[in-house]
Parts: structure tokens; sequence; C-alpha cells
């Protein structure tokens, strides 16, 4: 199939693209490397009568640290990402998690924020962004808001951003002195949405565990820190709760299992990785 027709605009800054997207209401809708958007629109999936793209604009096009957070702008490529130089100091998570996205032609194309803004629980931004406890800038043309991960991302492709909003940037907690991370996920192939996603950080004290693939969205626990059979009731408790589901890829016991075996694994990886 092919998208419906739809009226397009290019625009340079983020003050140009929220005006459109007020101008527009509801449908209007932001693209920016159309990985997610441009399947959706060929399904018609979505039908939006205007395209606002900000694909080419350079002041969201950045990574910078800010206030103990990677600050990333919503233009900002995911293998721009990928190949930055302060990546392995600054985000090591992040950096383990990035070559499970989709391959490097998609990655070239999509955005940090626009993988945020889909929000599809199995993709591997969005977990590093709620494991680590980072948070989303939103803008609109009454100004800017913060919202935490747990707050933004409310359901299976569904976040709590307005209409009239654009998600501007993203931040990512730098790493703590102290703290070890790991990632791994599951998947029928290397670069297919993943069955389920893993991710870890272990400090003095504490771990916490991020799941995706198995929930609506990504979901966090944390424990005082945990080994042998406490570790393991622990993870099963988890996985439980989380309960799963049942797709042409796997079945909800399968998933609950691989949160029990991978949880571990990745648990000890983090452990291990504290420096």
């Amino acid at each position: 199939m092919k998208p419906k027709g739809f009226d397009y605009l290019k625009v340079a800054t983020s003050q140009e693209a929220v005006q459109a997207l007020s101008d527009g209401g509801d449908d209007a809708r932001i693209i920016a490397g159309g990985m997610s958007l441009v399947p959706m629109l060929n399904f018609r999936l979505a039908e939006p009568q205007i395209l606002i793209d900000i694909s080419k604009s350079e002041p969201m096009n950045y990574i910078r640290i800010e206030r103990g957070a990677v600050e990333i702008g919503a233009s900002t490529r995911q293998a721009q990402l990928e190949h930055w130089d302060q990546l392995a100091d600054q985000l090591p998570l992040v950096k383990a998690a990035l070559p499970f996205i989709g391959h490097y032609q998609t990655r070239a194309r999509g955005t940090v924020c626009g993988s945020l803004a889909h929000a599809d629980p199995s993709s591997e931004l969005p977990l590093c962004l709620a494991t680590l406890g980072g948070e989303v800038v939103l803008r609109s043309t009454g100004g800017d808001r913060v919202l935490s991960a747990d707050l933004f991302q409310t359901g299976m492709l569904s976040v709590a951003k307005r209409a009239d909003e654009m998600v501007v940037a993203a931040r990512y907690p730098v790493k703590k002195p102290g703290e070890g991370y790991a990632f791994t996920e599951m998947a029928q192939r290397r670069g297919d949405f993943a069955i389920v996603a893993l991710a870890a950080v272990a400090s003095a004290g504490k771990i916490r565990l991020g799941i995706g693939g198995v929930a609506d969205r990504p979901t966090v626990r944390e424990w005082d820190m945990l080994d042998g059979a406490a570790l393991d009731d622990a993870l099963n408790a988890f996985a439980w709760d989380l309960g799963g589901y049942d797709d042409i890829h796997a079945t909800a016991r399968y998933r609950r299992e691989l949160v029990r075996r991978l949880g571990r694994r990745v648990i000890e990886e983090a452990v291990s990785c504290r420096v």
C-alpha cells in the first residue's frame, strides 16, 4: 500500500515546527528519520494531512553534556550517538544497547528522540532511558515541559505528549562512579524486534533491572543487592508481575523464563563491571 496524500513542510527550527503543529492540530505529525512513521503511513495506520520534516534542522542536531545528563536533540540520528567519542565514558549502557537497534542502515536514518516518541515496548532506547531514570523535553508554542521516562511512556505506542507538542530533546543521566551497566536481548535474528530486552545498573548497594518486550512499556524494578536464591526469587516475582503474552514469536511462559535467566546474567555482568 501507499500512504494517503499529505502536505509536506520542511522546517529549520523547533519554533517553526511547534508553530506548524499548533496550526495543524491533530492532522499534523513530525517526521525526522521516518523509520517508524513511514511504514505506518504506507499501511495507513497513520493518516496525517501534513508532515513536518525536522531532519535537516541543525539547531536540533546535537549531543551535549548538561547538568549530569547527556542531552540529545530531536534531529540527532542514532548513528551519530553510536559514533560519539564520549559515549563509552558517559553512557556505557546506551553504548551496549545501540548495536542491537535494527541495522546500521536504519540507525543511520532513525533518530534517538523519534524512537522515544514512537514508544515501541520492545525498543532499546526507551528501555535505557527508563532504566537510567532519564527524561524528555517537550515543546509547544506555550513553552517547554520536562517529563521523566516513567511518566512519558504510558503504554504501547503511547506517550504523554499533546498533539501540539514535539519531543525536542532526550536526557540520559551520565555514568556515576561505582556503577556497572549491562544490556542484552533475545530476538529471532540480530536486528529484529526484541522478544525480551534487558538493561541492568548495579551500584554499591542497589541493583536496577529494566525489561522491555514483555509488558506494554519498559518496566523497571530496583532491589537491594541480591545474590543466590534471593536474586532468583526476586527475578521470578518480577517475571510473574510482568505477565507476558503469547504471539507468533514466543509464548508468555518463554518470555518469563528469559526474564529469569537473562535477568541474572545482565545483573551479574553489571555487578562485575562496577568501577
